[in-house]
C-alpha cells in the first residue's frame, strides 16, 4: 500500500479568490456561478474525490473560496480571470440602563415615532444565537416584510419565529453546522441590537429592570460566522453575501482584525456592496485600544464604533485599614460577607511577576489564606481566572487593580469570591499602604447599582482609536432611524448619527478618556450618540457609493484594486424644515488656517442638496510646538438655533 506523506506542499488551505466575470456574465444564476467557478480551479483541484470549492459569493465580491494547496494557488494567479488570490485570514470577536442612558425610556419620541424599529430587518453577523433566549420570543410580533427572502437551519426543538426570521450557520463542524450559539457572544450583540422587553431581569440580582435592545419590535437575521476560535473570512464573506440577498436593512458586525487595505478588507467590501444595496452596515472599532492606529473596520461607508461608559456602575469598594476607601466594581455582591478588616497580602512584592498576576498556581507557596489579596490585571490572565486563583489558596477577597494603560476603566465581572475591580491609581495607594505598615488590613464594602455618575459617558481604555456590545447599540439605533425615514440612505443614516453627537459629559464638560483626562478626536470620535437629535439633524451628509472612487484613488489605488469594491467634495441634504439658513462655526486646529466657502447655505427646499469648500492652509512651523497631529471642528448652526451639524476635524502634521 502506498503511504502519502503530508507536507508542506499538499496542505490544504482555504484560499479568497477575486474573479473578473466574462463580458455579459453578470446575470450569471447561482448554479451557471457556482459551475464557472469551479471550473477555474486547477486540474488537480478537480480530478479528487473531494469538494474544494467552500463558497461561491455572488453579491460582496465576484468570486469565490476553496481549499487550495500552495502550488495550486501559485497557478491560479497566471489566470487571466484571476483578479487575486490569497489565504484567507481568521479575525477575532471583538444590557438592561443602556437604553435609558441613551434618551430611549417607554414612550420617548424616538421608540414611539418608530414604532421601536417594527418591520425593520437587523442582520447580525457572530457566533450564532440562542433561539430559546426570552429576547427572541416571537409572541406578539408581526409578520417579516414581504421582502424577505431568508430561512432558517434550525431544527423542530429549535425554531424560528417572527422575531427571529432568520438563522444561517456559515461555520463548518460547529454544533451540527447549525447556527446555534457555542460561545453566548452572538447570543449577547443581537440582544443588545434588537432584544425584545423582558421583565424582570438581573445580573446576579443587581440591576434589576426591564431589558430590552435598541430596537425591540425590530426582527433578526442571524449568520453564524465565527466560532470559539475565531472568525473566518471566507466564513464572513458568504454570510454578508447571503445577508444582501435576503433583504436585511441593516448589519451589525461585532468583529474584525488589523487595519488591511480595502480591497484586501473582507468586511470593507462587504460593507461597499451592502451600502450599494441601501444597506446600513455597523462595525465595532476594536477592543486593542488605547494606542494609535489599532482601529478595526475604519472604512469610511462604515458606521465604527468605540466604546464608552455608562452612569451606571455596580460598586464593590476596597477599604483600607487606613481608613482610605478606593472605588471599584463587581457584578458578584455577596449578602453573607461581613465588612471586616483582614489581612491584606501582595504576592508580588518579592518580584515575582506570576504571583502579582494572581497567575493559576502561583499562590500554591504563599500564605494567603483568610487573607485579602491584592492582584494584578496582565499576564493573559483572565480577571475572573485570578480570583479563582485566590480562592483555591484559600483567600477572603481579591482587589484587582488596573495595568497603567487601563487608567480608571474597570469593569463588573462575575467573580467566583469577594472583590473590587480598582484603577491603577488606588492600586498604587494600596501597594504604598502595605509597604507602610508591618500588619496591612482591607476588606471590600459592596453597595449594589449606583446610578448617576456625573462623568459619563468616558471611553473605555480598551476601545480602539477609533466595542463589541458598542456596535450593535449602534445597529439598533440605526435600525429606528431606518424606520423613521425610510428613504434616507446609509450615509444620510451615518451621517446623522455622527454629526449630533454629544462632546459633553453628564456634567457639561468636556468627555474624557481613562485616566481622566479630556479625550481627543481619535478617541471619541464624532462623540457620544444622541438618538433623539439623529432622529431631526437638520442638515445631513450625503454621499453615493461612486463618490468614493476619487477617495479610493486618493489613496493610489489602481483601477484593478478599486475595481474590486465593484465600481470628495462636502454635499449637504436639507432635511429639516424649507426655507433654512445655516452658518459655518470653524474651531481651527492649532498652526491651521480653515477657509469655508460659502459661510452661509441657504436650502429654499427640503431634500435640496448644496455644495462647500473646505480649504486648509498651514501656518508657521513654530505655532505646532510639540504636536504630532491637531484638531478641531466644522459646525454648521441653523439661524433658527434648532439645530448643529458638527463634524471633526484632525491635521497630521509630516
Amino acid at each position: 500500500m502506498e503511504m502519502v506523506v503530508e507536507n508542506e506542499s499538499n496542505l490544504l488551505t482555504t484560499y479568497i479568490v477575486h474573479v473578473q466575470k466574462p463580458q455579459g456574465e453578470d446575470s450569471l444564476q447561482y448554479d451557471d456561478l457556482h459551475g464557472w467557478y469551479n471550473s477555474l480551479l486547477p486540474e488537480s483541484a478537480k480530478s479528487q474525490n473531494q469538494q474544494r470549492l467552500v463558497f461561491s459569493y455572488r453579491n460582496v465580491v465576484s468570486g469565490f473560496a476553496a481549499k487550495l494547496t500552495a502550488e495550486e494557488a501559485k497557478s491560479m494567479q497566471g489566470r487571466e480571470e484571476v483578479v487575486s488570490i490569497r489565504a484567507e485570514r481568521i479575525l477575532s470577536l471583538h444590557t438592561t440602563h443602556s437604553p435609558g442612558f441613551m434618551g430611549l425610556q417607554t414612550g420617548f419620541p424616538l421608540w414611539r415615532g418608530s414604532n421601536y424599529g417594527k418591520g425593520i430587518i437587523v442582520g447580525v453577523l457572530d457566533t450564532g444565537i440562542n433561539p430559546s433566549h426570552p429576547s427572541f420570543s416571537g409572541e406578539g410580533m408581526p409578520s417579516p416584510p414581504a421582502k424577505w427572502k431568508g430561512h432558517c437551519e434550525f431544527t423542530k426543538q429549535r425554531t424560528c419565529n417572527n422575531k427571529l426570521i432568520g438563522a444561517r450557520s456559515f461555520v463548518k463542524n460547529s454544533s451540527r453546522d447549525l447556527p446555534f450559539d457555542d460561545v453566548g457572544h452572538g447570543t449577547h450583540t443581537a440582544s443588545t441590537a434588537a432584544g425584545r422587553f423582558v421583565q424582570g431581569a438581573s445580573i446576579f440580582g443587581n440591576d434589576n429592570g426591564t431589558a430590552s435592545g435598541m430596537a425591540p419590535f425590530a426582527h433578526l437575521a442571524i449568520y453564524k460566522v465565527c466560532q470559539l476560535d475565531g472568525c473566518y473570512e471566507s466564513a464572513i464573506i458568504a454570510g454578508m453575501d447571503a445577508a444582501i440577498e435576503d433583504g436585511v436593512d441593516i448589519l451589525s458586525l461585532s468583529l474584525g482584525g488589523p487595519p488591511f487595505e480595502f480591497f484586501e478588507d473582507s468586511i470593507a467590501l462587504g460593507a461597499f456592496a451592502a451600502i450599494r444595496n441601501g444597506i446600513f452596515v455597523s462595525c465595532s472599532a476594536g477592543n486593542e485600544g488605547p494606542g494609535d492606529s489599532t482601529l478595526s473596520n475604519e472604512a469610511p461607508w462604515i458606521l465604527t464604533v468605540g466604546a464608552s461608559s455608562i452612569d451606571r456602575k455596580i460598586s464593590a469598594s476596597a477599604k483600607l485599614g487606613n481608613g482610605k476607601e478606593f472605588h471599584g466594581e463587581s457584578a458578584f455582591q455577596p449578602k453573607d460577607f461581613a465588612p471586616t478588616l483582614l489581612p491584606l497580602v501582595y504576592a508580588g512584592e518579592n518580584g515575582n511577576e506570576s504571583c502579582a498576576f494572581c497567575a493559576p498556581g502561583s499562590l500554591e507557596s504563599v500564605d494567603v489564606q483568610g487573607k485579602v489579596v491584592l492582584c494584578e490585571i496582565g499576564g493573559d490572565i483572565a480577571r475572573i481566572d485570578k480570583g479563582q486563583e485566590v480562592k483555591n489558596a484559600g483567600g477572603a477577597a481579591m482587589i484587582l487593580m488596573n495595568s497603567e494603560i487601563r487608567g480608571y476603566t474597570t469593569l463588573a465581572d462575575p467573580h467566583v469570591l469577594p472583590a473590587a475591580h480598582v484603577s491603577y491609581h488606588a492600586g498604587l495607594e494600596i501597594k504604598e499602604y502595605i509597604n507602610s505598615t508591618s500588619a496591612p488590613t482591607a476588606t471590600v464594602l459592596f453597595r449594589g447599582t449606583i446610578i448617576g455618575d456625573p462623568f459619563a459617558p468616558v471611553v473605555a481604555s480598551f476601545s480602539s482609536r477609533g466595542t463589541s456590545m458598542s456596535c450593535p447599540h449602534l445597529s439598533g439605533i440605526a435600525a429606528l432611524l431606518k424606520k423613521s425615514h425610510p428613504d434616507w440612505s446609509p450615509a444620510a443614516i451615518k451621517s446623522a448619527i455622527m454629526t449630533t453627537a454629544h462632546k459633553a459629559n453628564l456634567e457639561g464638560e468636556p468627555i474624557l478618556d481613562q485616566w481622566l483626562e479630556p479625550a481627543d478626536a481619535f478617541a471619541t470620535g464624532s462623540g457620544h450618540v444622541n438618538p433623539l437629535q439623529a432622529n431631526d439633524p437638520g442638515l445631513i451628509y450625503d454621499i453615493e457609493p461612486n463618490d468614493y472612487i476619487p477617495y479610493l484613488c486618493g489613496l493610489g489605488y489602481t483601477d484593478k484594486q478599486w475595481g474590486i469594491l465593484h465600481s470628495p467634495t462636502q454635499g449637504l441634504t436639507n432635511v429639516g424644515p424649507a426655507n433654512s439658513t445655516y452658518v459655518v462655526e470653524v474651531e481651527a486646529p492649532l498652526a491651521v488656517e480653515m477657509s469655508i466657502s460659502p459661510a452661509t447655505l441657504t436650502f429654499q427646499e427640503v431634500k435640496e442638496k448644496l455644495r462647500y469648500l473646505v480649504e486648509f492652509i498651514p501656518e508657521d512651523e513654530n505655532l505646532r510646538g510639540n504636536n504630532t497631529f491637531v484638531q478641531g471642528s466644522i459646525k454648521w448652526v441653523s439661524l433658527s438655533g434648532e439645530y448643529s451639524v458638527s463634524i471633526p476635524i484632525s491635521v497630521i502634521f509630516n
